[in-house]
């Protein structure tokens, strides 16, 4: 597996042979297992308050409810989603489409300018491995070192009891997780349904709460690392998405070139980088940074402090690795915002407007009136004409709904097949037959537009017409 071409750098590194094989598996084909150093340092301790508040916003947003709904629902299964208090149902595909394609202009908007700054801060999968269960780790077996040796000693029951321990906790968090994901789809109520009701009466959802904890513990257990580098598109994608002025965790080449050693009474003529590999050492994805910018990088920071405290304890400037662009190490200059950048926000903006525009003009319900196929217009003694068609409503909301169809224009009466009652659940659908009635005299021509309105109470939900067939004249 070949990763694909970084941002090229002015002066690259003599050997580049990392190119040519994928970081995470050896030369006999192996998976490289990471053992990165516990990270610490002024951007670590920023991205752990960063975390509190991420996580506290995870595991508090489900609870959060507007007009007695859930803030946010990603009901997939039902084709339900509610977002801030907005329900998009499966009626308004067109809503969700462009709601997505909308998603997917930021995100490249967001990555042309800040790289990968979302996969080092705020991507759930480095949140909870680096943490979260890394932590755990830590907490439990030790820092790297420890970690090796506990990997290759025999099975004492020390180890046992670490790895039993460690193991149990990640189970543990996993199956959290799960629920967590799963108050996100069905809603939080529906959970605690779950889990306070039989399990006999929730079989596949309880099933789905233990092929999800599965999954997350595979992932966060096994994979780790080669979620970020095999399984998500993201990093390869931004071998396309970023260019010489994206915002990355890079290492000013022209700075610490060339490397050397620190050796005491030595006057030094090379640049700051002292060899001293303690960027590799704490990379949870194995990389070294000096090499320029890679796929495996997240930008978790680690590497900066790293650098940063090396620096201090041999009285160099700190920074020589730090969140720049490549054209600011080259020319001085950090341009942010560029053409390309200029056009992806005009492009955005666009879609935001058309997306806020639908969304203030759109109805609680969708009204479909068709004339009833083979049917013809009927001439009653009272000197009316009478219209078979028939009809579906939408419900467009998440409450219930009871919509009352009126004719507007011209005079005439409604008589439906059947109980008239036409009461909607949320995201609920009826339909059904009725005459439509209008006098001879409303009627001046052989095809007639009909305008009809939905009702709830005083409240007008929407406008819709039709046609009206009569004899002629």
């Amino acid at each position: 597996m070949i990763t694909p071409n970084p941002i090229s750098l002015s002066t690259p590194p003599a050997d580049d042979s990392f190119r040519d094989h994928f970081n995470g598996v050896n030369e006999d084909g192996k998976r490289n297992w990471f053992y990165p150093q516990k990270p610490k340092g002024a951007w670590h301790n920023r991205r752990l308050w960063f975390t509190v508040v991420i996580l506290t916003l995870l595991f508090v947003t489900p609870f959060l409810k507007y007009n007695n709904q859930p803030l946010l629902l990603f009901n997939v299964l039902e084709r339900k989603f509610i977002i801030f208090g907005l329900f998009i149902g499966p009626q308004d595909y067109w809503l969700f489409g462009l709601t997505m394609l909308s998603f997917m202009v930021f995100i490249v908007l967001f990555t042309t300018i800040f790289g990968r700054l979302w996969c080092g801060w705020a991507c759930p999968q480095t949140v909870f491995m680096e943490m979260v269960f890394r932590k755990i780790e830590y907490f439990i077996e030790g820092d790297s070192g420890k970690q090796k040796l506990l990997n290759k000693a025999a099975w004492t029951s020390d180890k046992i009891l670490k790895k039993t321990t460690k193991y149990a906790v990640f189970l543990l968090v996993s199956f959290l997780i799960s629920n967590l994901l799963l108050s996100y789809i069905i809603g939080v109520d529906e959970v605690s349904k779950i889990i306070s009701e039989p399990i006999s009466e929730h079989v596949p959802l309880f099933s789905g709460i233990i092929i999800f904890t599965a999954v997350f513990y595979f992932n966060f257990a096994w994979l780790r690392d080669q979620a970020c580098t095999v399984v998500c598109p993201y990093g390869r994608l931004q071998g396309v998405l970023m260019d010489r002025n994206s915002i990355v965790v890079a290492y000013d080449y022209k700075r610490g070139e060339p490397r050397e050693k620190l050796h005491k009474g030595h006057d030094r003529a090379a640049g700051d980088c002292i060899s001293c590999f303690q960027c590799v050492a704490v990379c949870p994805t194995g990389i070294d940074i000096r090499n320029g910018t890679q796929m495996e990088c997240v930008n978790c920071t680690a590497c900066i402090d790293a650098c940063d405290s090396m620096m201090d304890k041999v009285g160099f400037d700190t920074g020589l690795i730090r969140y720049t662009s490549e054209n600011a190490i080259v020319n001085g200059v950090n341009k942010l915002i560029t053409n390309r950048t200029r056009g992806y926000i005009v492009v955005l903006v666009l879609l935001w407007s058309a997306l806020g525009y639908l969304v203030v003009s759109r109805n609680d319900t969708q009204t479909t009136l068709f004339r009833a196929p083979g049917s013809q217009y009927i001439e009653n003694r009272d000197g009316t004409i009478s219209n078979l068609y028939t009809f579906k409503i939408f419900n467009k909301t998440n409450q219930i709904v009871k919509p009352v169809i009126h004719l507007d224009s011209p005079k005439g009466t409604l008589l439906f097949a059947g109980k008239p009652d036409l009461t909607l659940d949320g995201a609920g659908m009826s339909e059904g037959t009725v005459f439509i009635i209008i006098p001879k005299t409303e009627l001046k021509s052989r095809k007639t537009k009909l305008k009809l309105s939905v009702f709830q109470g005083k409240e007008k939900l929407e406008t819709f017409e039709t046609t009206f067939m009569a004899p002629e004249e």
